[in-house]
């Protein structure tokens, strides 16, 4: 999403954070086959350390993102969802699902290029609320 955003030259209106919604990874990098694709396209994540979302964040932020259900359920009990800024990313597509963790499938490539459409799909709907 960050990508998205410096190429349309519209850093200035945007603010993106990323954070888990459980406890596993927390203080943890970028898993290494995530950091590869990332490397390659230029995008440097050296320094991100994993966090947990917290009741702050809910304030904090105008919409909050997840991959898969798991994850929003996991987000409702750590703050429930009164605004209504919770969606999942793949609901920005033509194909809303959820994506599909490569932890488990391995599947690393297609979960890039589900992200890279959800990703694209939310920029697009927040230029237009803009």
């Amino acid at each position: 999403m960050k990508e998205l955003v410096h190429e349309s030259g519209c850093e200035d209106e945007f603010y993106i954070e990323s954070a888990a919604t459980s406890r596993e990874e927390i203080g943890n990098g970028v898993y290494p086959p995530v950091k590869r694709i990332l490397d390659a396209r230029g995008i440097d994540c050296s320094q991100k350390r994993a966090r947990q979302m917290i009741i702050a964040d809910y304030q904090k932020f105008d919409y909050i993102i997840c991959m898969d259900s798991y994850n929003l359920r996991n987000m409702e009990r750590i703050v429930a969802d009164r605004d209504r800024k919770y969606k999942k990313l793949l609901d920005f597509t033509d194909t809303p699902h959820d994506v599909a963790d490569p932890w488990y499938t391995g599947d690393f490539d297609t979960t890039e290029k589900e992200i890279e459409a959800g990703c694209k799909g939310l920029f697009e709907f927040i230029k237009k609320q803009m």
